[in-house]
């Protein structure tokens, strides 16, 4: 039999990420800072690095000191004499050379060069298919399973840094008549299929799977919880049909 396989309806939805305290500036200066979270559906991976280096700063130009100048004596009129006499001529001294102060050198100054980085990655998106296919019949069970993996593990390279990144989802089935099934299978087909619902009445019926991710990271040989849950939401409609009886002599 064809196993159809559909899904009509994915929503995205993203639960509120926690705020995990952020390493100290000093920490980061010596080694890598990593941190792995949830935000928009998605996981976030930032990682930050710095250092500190020396500035020297350019030298300072020198200062020359000016020096005044000097004002010749004003001429000054003799007192009436019978005879008269020639002022004594003012004496020309010469300009002194200006001093020039070298600067005192500067110590060198010192300030952070820091390296960030931000990498995004999507989940996947679950697909539901259900046999059989076509118009199920009431009080005969429905098996259902979904197309997602039953982990996502990813690695990447971030300011230098490996990071290894693993998740696993676990589901939630609401089959549209007022029943639920919380499970971390993700179901097959007849006969193997664990994921199975029987419906009583005859209808259309919303199928409604929520998937729910959490994992952890690892970095520098330490494993840590990722801040946050993804939650992915997938709906398929399924029409449930009765089967005539006839009685025959």
């Amino acid at each position: 039999m064809k196993i159809f396989q559909i899904a009509l309806l994915s929503i995205l939805i993203t639960t509120a990420s926690i705020t995990t305290p952020s390493a100290s500036a000093e920490d980061c200066q010596l080694s890598a800072c990593v941190d792995v979270y949830t935000q928009d559906g998605k996981i976030i991976i930032e990682g930050r690095k710095g250092g500190i280096t020396a500035v020297t700063p350019a030298p300072a130009k020198p200062t020359i000191k000016a020096i005044p100048k000097k004002v010749a004596p004003k001429k000054i009129a003799p007192p009436p004499v019978k005879k008269a006499v020639a002022p004594p001529k003012p004496k020309v001294t010469k300009k002194a050379a200006p001093k020039i102060s070298t600067p005192t050198p500067q110590p060198p100054v010192t300030q952070s060069a820091s390296l960030n980085d931000r990498l995004i990655k999507a989940l996947p998106t679950a697909g539901i298919a259900y046999q059989p296919e076509y118009e199920p019949l009431v009080d005969v069970p429905v098996f259902m399973w979904t197309d997602l993996p039953t982990s996502f593990m990813t690695q990447v390279k971030i300011v230098g840094e490996i990071v290894d990144v693993s998740l696993r989802p676990s589901f939630t089935w609401s089959f549209g008549d007022g029943t639920f099934l919380s499970t971390t299978d993700v179901g097959a087909p007849f006969p193997d299929g664990k994921i199975k619902h029987t419906y009583s009445n005859p209808g259309t019926y919303l199928i409604t799977l929520i998937s729910t991710w959490n994992g952890t990271y690892t970095h520098n040989a330490q494993t840590r919880a990722i801040t946050g849950t993804v939650k992915t939401t997938s709906i398929v409609t399924i029409t449930v049909v009765t089967s005539p009886t006839r009685f025959k002599n």
